[in-house]
Protein backbone atom coordinates (compact mmCIF):
# COMPACT_ATOMS: atom_id res chain seq x y z
CA UNK A 1 0.00 0.00 0.00
CA UNK A 2 1.89 3.40 -0.96
CA UNK A 3 1.31 6.11 1.66
CA UNK A 4 -0.68 9.05 0.95
CA UNK A 5 -2.65 11.46 3.75
CA UNK A 6 -4.80 9.70 5.65
CA UNK A 7 -7.72 10.71 8.10
CA UNK A 8 -8.53 7.48 10.62
CA UNK A 9 -11.44 7.81 12.05
CA UNK A 10 -14.17 5.17 14.13
CA UNK A 11 -17.38 5.65 16.86
CA UNK A 12 -16.41 6.32 20.49
CA UNK A 13 -14.42 3.20 22.01
CA UNK A 14 -16.24 1.61 24.52
CA UNK A 15 -14.95 1.23 27.82
CA UNK A 16 -13.82 -2.50 27.24
CA UNK A 17 -12.39 -1.35 24.07
CA UNK A 18 -10.28 1.61 26.21
CA UNK A 19 -6.68 0.32 25.24
CA UNK A 20 -7.22 -0.26 21.37
CA UNK A 21 -6.29 3.56 20.40
CA UNK A 22 -3.05 3.05 22.08
CA UNK A 23 -2.23 0.51 20.49
CA UNK A 24 -3.50 1.96 17.01
CA UNK A 25 -1.20 4.60 18.00
CA UNK A 26 2.15 2.67 17.69
CA UNK A 27 0.96 1.09 15.05
CA UNK A 28 -0.24 4.10 13.02
CA UNK A 29 3.69 5.65 13.94
CA UNK A 30 5.36 2.51 12.63
CA UNK A 31 3.62 2.29 9.64
CA UNK A 32 4.55 6.31 8.56
CA UNK A 33 8.01 5.13 9.79
CA UNK A 34 8.48 2.97 6.97
CA UNK A 35 5.68 3.97 4.36
CA UNK A 36 6.14 7.92 4.77
CA UNK A 37 3.12 10.14 4.27
CA UNK A 38 1.44 11.56 7.08
CA UNK A 39 -1.95 10.66 8.85
CA UNK A 40 -4.50 12.45 11.29
CA UNK A 41 -6.20 10.31 13.71
CA UNK A 42 -9.81 11.36 15.86
CA UNK A 43 -10.50 8.76 18.28
CA UNK A 44 -12.33 9.28 21.88
CA UNK A 45 -12.63 7.14 24.90
CA UNK A 46 -16.21 6.51 27.67
CA UNK A 47 -15.61 7.70 30.60
CA UNK A 48 -11.71 7.13 31.06
CA UNK A 49 -8.85 9.33 32.86
CA UNK A 50 -6.33 7.85 31.28
CA UNK A 51 -3.19 7.66 33.49
CA UNK A 52 0.56 8.33 33.07
CA UNK A 53 3.03 6.44 33.82
CA UNK A 54 4.09 8.78 37.10
CA UNK A 55 0.27 8.66 37.92
CA UNK A 56 0.94 5.07 39.24
CA UNK A 57 3.41 6.53 41.39
CA UNK A 58 1.25 7.96 43.95
CA UNK A 59 1.57 7.62 48.04
CA UNK A 60 -1.87 5.68 47.60
CA UNK A 61 -2.89 4.19 44.32
CA UNK A 62 -5.70 2.50 45.64
CA UNK A 63 -6.95 5.89 47.05
CA UNK A 64 -7.07 7.65 43.69
CA UNK A 65 -8.32 4.84 41.70
CA UNK A 66 -11.80 4.30 44.21
CA UNK A 67 -12.32 7.74 43.60
CA UNK A 68 -12.04 7.53 39.92
CA UNK A 69 -14.46 4.60 40.00
CA UNK A 70 -17.00 6.59 42.41
CA UNK A 71 -16.89 9.02 39.50
CA UNK A 72 -18.00 6.61 36.95
CA UNK A 73 -14.10 7.18 35.15
CA UNK A 74 -12.58 4.04 34.04
CA UNK A 75 -8.84 4.43 34.81
CA UNK A 76 -6.01 3.30 32.24
CA UNK A 77 -2.50 3.62 31.93
CA UNK A 78 -1.09 4.68 28.51
CA UNK A 79 1.74 3.89 26.69
CA UNK A 80 3.56 7.82 26.11
CA UNK A 81 4.57 10.17 29.59
CA UNK A 82 2.83 13.30 30.96
CA UNK A 83 0.44 13.11 33.90
CA UNK A 84 -3.38 11.80 33.55
CA UNK A 85 -6.14 13.40 31.72
CA UNK A 86 -9.68 12.91 30.98
CA UNK A 87 -11.35 11.37 27.95
CA UNK A 88 -15.12 11.24 27.19
CA UNK A 89 -17.68 11.75 24.38
CA UNK A 90 -17.56 15.26 24.22
CA UNK A 91 -13.28 15.19 24.26
CA UNK A 92 -11.59 14.93 20.93
CA UNK A 93 -8.03 13.51 21.11
CA UNK A 94 -5.99 13.89 17.50
CA UNK A 95 -2.86 12.51 16.74
CA UNK A 96 -0.80 14.23 13.63
CA UNK A 97 1.42 11.46 12.69
CA UNK A 98 4.55 12.31 10.65
CA UNK A 99 7.72 11.13 9.80
CA UNK A 100 10.55 12.03 12.16
CA UNK A 101 12.69 12.98 9.39
CA UNK A 102 11.35 14.84 5.74
CA UNK A 103 13.63 16.41 3.14
CA UNK A 104 16.47 15.82 5.04
CA UNK A 105 15.74 17.41 8.13
CA UNK A 106 14.97 16.11 11.65
CA UNK A 107 11.70 16.91 13.41
CA UNK A 108 13.21 18.60 16.82
CA UNK A 109 10.34 17.92 19.86
CA UNK A 110 9.41 21.12 19.49
CA UNK A 111 9.09 21.29 15.69
CA UNK A 112 6.34 18.63 16.50
CA UNK A 113 4.67 20.88 18.88
CA UNK A 114 4.71 23.79 16.59
CA UNK A 115 3.31 21.37 14.07
CA UNK A 116 0.26 21.09 16.09
CA UNK A 117 -0.12 24.52 17.33
CA UNK A 118 0.01 25.49 13.50
CA UNK A 119 -2.45 22.80 12.74
CA UNK A 120 -5.07 24.10 15.56
CA UNK A 121 -4.54 27.95 14.75
CA UNK A 122 -5.26 27.14 10.88
CA UNK A 123 -8.77 25.15 12.10
CA UNK A 124 -10.14 27.79 13.89
CA UNK A 125 -8.64 31.13 12.29
CA UNK A 126 -7.24 32.20 15.77
CA UNK A 127 -4.10 34.17 16.69
CA UNK A 128 -5.11 33.84 20.24
CA UNK A 129 -4.37 30.34 20.77
CA UNK A 130 -1.31 30.78 22.71
CA UNK A 131 1.03 27.50 24.06
CA UNK A 132 2.67 27.69 27.75
CA UNK A 133 1.92 25.81 30.56
CA UNK A 134 -1.06 26.30 32.48
CA UNK A 135 0.31 25.01 35.87
CA UNK A 136 -2.93 24.45 38.21
CA UNK A 137 -4.40 22.75 35.25
CA UNK A 138 -4.27 18.78 34.56
CA UNK A 139 -1.36 17.51 32.72
CA UNK A 140 0.39 20.93 32.69
CA UNK A 141 2.91 21.06 29.87
CA UNK A 142 4.83 23.76 27.75
CA UNK A 143 2.45 23.28 25.20
CA UNK A 144 -0.78 23.59 26.81
CA UNK A 145 -3.27 25.78 24.53
CA UNK A 146 -5.23 28.20 25.85
CA UNK A 147 -7.35 31.50 24.91
CA UNK A 148 -7.11 34.11 28.04
CA UNK A 149 -5.35 31.91 30.18
CA UNK A 150 -8.04 29.27 30.26
CA UNK A 151 -6.28 25.42 28.45
CA UNK A 152 -8.74 23.85 26.27
CA UNK A 153 -6.09 21.27 25.18
CA UNK A 154 -2.87 19.70 25.68
CA UNK A 155 -0.17 18.12 23.98
CA UNK A 156 2.21 15.35 24.00
CA UNK A 157 4.25 13.17 21.84
CA UNK A 158 5.83 9.51 21.32
CA UNK A 159 8.22 8.42 18.73
CA UNK A 160 8.40 5.16 17.54
CA UNK A 161 11.46 4.32 15.11
CA UNK A 162 11.15 7.15 12.40
CA UNK A 163 7.33 8.10 12.98
CA UNK A 164 6.13 10.85 15.08
CA UNK A 165 2.96 11.26 17.28
CA UNK A 166 1.86 14.51 18.39
CA UNK A 167 -0.77 13.97 20.31
CA UNK A 168 -3.70 15.91 21.05
CA UNK A 169 -6.97 15.79 23.47
CA UNK A 170 -8.84 18.87 23.30
CA UNK A 171 -12.05 19.72 25.16
CA UNK A 172 -15.57 20.29 22.89
CA UNK A 173 -18.32 19.77 24.82
CA UNK A 174 -19.24 18.89 28.42
CA UNK A 175 -18.95 19.56 31.64
CA UNK A 176 -15.23 20.62 31.89
CA UNK A 177 -15.29 21.63 35.33
CA UNK A 178 -16.49 18.53 36.30
CA UNK A 179 -13.53 17.16 34.42
CA UNK A 180 -11.38 19.02 36.51
CA UNK A 181 -13.19 17.84 39.73
CA UNK A 182 -12.52 14.31 39.05
CA UNK A 183 -8.98 14.51 38.67
CA UNK A 184 -8.26 16.85 41.71
CA UNK A 185 -10.22 14.52 43.19
CA UNK A 186 -7.73 11.35 42.02
CA UNK A 187 -4.91 13.55 43.11
CA UNK A 188 -6.32 14.63 46.77
CA UNK A 189 -7.50 10.44 47.36
CA UNK A 190 -3.89 9.33 46.26
CA UNK A 191 -1.75 11.91 47.28
CA UNK A 192 -3.14 13.16 50.63
CA UNK A 193 -0.55 15.97 52.71
CA UNK A 194 1.58 16.01 48.95
CA UNK A 195 -1.78 16.83 46.84
CA UNK A 196 0.09 19.44 44.32
CA UNK A 197 4.08 18.58 44.99
CA UNK A 198 6.57 16.42 43.44
CA UNK A 199 5.84 17.33 40.10
CA UNK A 200 1.66 16.55 40.38
CA UNK A 201 -0.47 19.56 39.83
CA UNK A 202 -2.66 21.13 41.97
CA UNK A 203 -5.41 20.79 40.23
CA UNK A 204 -7.90 23.93 39.63
CA UNK A 205 -10.91 22.84 37.88
CA UNK A 206 -11.26 26.59 37.45
CA UNK A 207 -8.22 26.57 35.12
CA UNK A 208 -9.67 24.08 31.86
CA UNK A 209 -12.73 25.12 29.81
CA UNK A 210 -14.26 23.62 26.14
CA UNK A 211 -12.79 25.50 23.48
CA UNK A 212 -16.14 26.51 21.85
CA UNK A 213 -17.25 28.45 25.25
CA UNK A 214 -13.97 30.18 24.49
CA UNK A 215 -14.68 31.44 21.16
CA UNK A 216 -18.34 32.47 22.19
CA UNK A 217 -19.64 29.38 19.20
CA UNK A 218 -21.25 26.63 19.22
CA UNK A 219 -19.71 23.53 18.06
CA UNK A 220 -20.09 19.92 17.91
CA UNK A 221 -17.11 16.93 17.87
CA UNK A 222 -17.91 16.28 14.29
CA UNK A 223 -17.54 20.12 13.05
CA UNK A 224 -14.34 20.10 14.54
CA UNK A 225 -13.23 17.04 13.26
CA UNK A 226 -13.92 18.89 9.47
CA UNK A 227 -12.35 22.68 10.76
CA UNK A 228 -8.94 20.32 11.69
CA UNK A 229 -8.99 18.09 8.02
CA UNK A 230 -9.56 21.10 6.19
CA UNK A 231 -6.58 22.75 7.76
CA UNK A 232 -4.57 19.38 7.60
CA UNK A 233 -5.60 19.07 3.60
CA UNK A 234 -3.92 22.74 3.12
CA UNK A 235 -0.76 21.68 4.87
CA UNK A 236 -0.27 18.26 3.65
CA UNK A 237 -2.95 17.83 1.05
CA UNK A 238 -5.71 15.75 0.14
CA UNK A 239 -6.89 13.35 2.11
CA UNK A 240 -8.59 9.70 2.24
CA UNK A 241 -10.92 9.16 5.22
CA UNK A 242 -11.22 5.79 6.47
CA UNK A 243 -11.39 3.90 9.58
CA UNK A 244 -9.30 2.29 12.02
CA UNK A 245 -10.25 -1.34 11.25
CA UNK A 246 -10.06 -1.05 7.38
CA UNK A 247 -7.06 0.43 7.26
CA UNK A 248 -5.16 -2.20 9.66
CA UNK A 249 -6.96 -4.21 7.19
CA UNK A 250 -5.43 -3.02 3.89
CA UNK A 251 -1.66 -2.63 5.83
CA UNK A 252 -1.71 -6.07 6.74
CA UNK A 253 -1.15 -4.63 10.63
CA UNK A 254 -3.35 -7.00 12.30
CA UNK A 255 -0.73 -9.16 13.75
CA UNK A 256 1.09 -5.58 14.99
CA UNK A 257 -1.45 -4.40 16.33
CA UNK A 258 -2.53 -7.48 18.35
CA UNK A 259 1.48 -7.31 19.80
CA UNK A 260 0.96 -3.61 20.91
CA UNK A 261 -2.30 -4.23 22.23
CA UNK A 262 -0.69 -7.43 24.08
CA UNK A 263 1.87 -4.38 25.50
CA UNK A 264 -0.87 -2.47 26.62
CA UNK A 265 -2.44 -4.80 28.23
CA UNK A 266 0.69 -5.90 30.54
CA UNK A 267 1.04 -2.16 31.25
CA UNK A 268 -2.29 -2.30 32.79
CA UNK A 269 -2.18 -5.13 35.01
CA UNK A 270 -0.34 -2.82 37.95
CA UNK A 271 -3.39 -1.43 38.17
CA UNK A 272 -5.62 -4.65 39.06
CA UNK A 273 -3.17 -4.74 41.34
CA UNK A 274 -4.14 -1.84 43.09
CA UNK A 275 -7.63 -2.11 42.80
Amino acid sequence: MIMKEYVIDQPIYEKKQSLQPFALTDVLIETVSQEGGHLLHFWQLADTMILGMKDTRVTNLSAGLEALTKAGYLPVVRNSGGLGVISDEGVLNVSLILPIEENGVKQSIDAGYERMLMLVRDAFQNEKIDAYEIADSYCPGTYDLSIDGKKFAGIAQRRVKNGLSVMMYLSVTGDQQARGNAVRNFYQASLEEQFGLDGYPPVNPESMMNLPDLLHQTMTVEEVKIRLVTAFEKQYGAVEWMDSQKFIKETNQQASFEKHLSKMMKRNELLKESQ
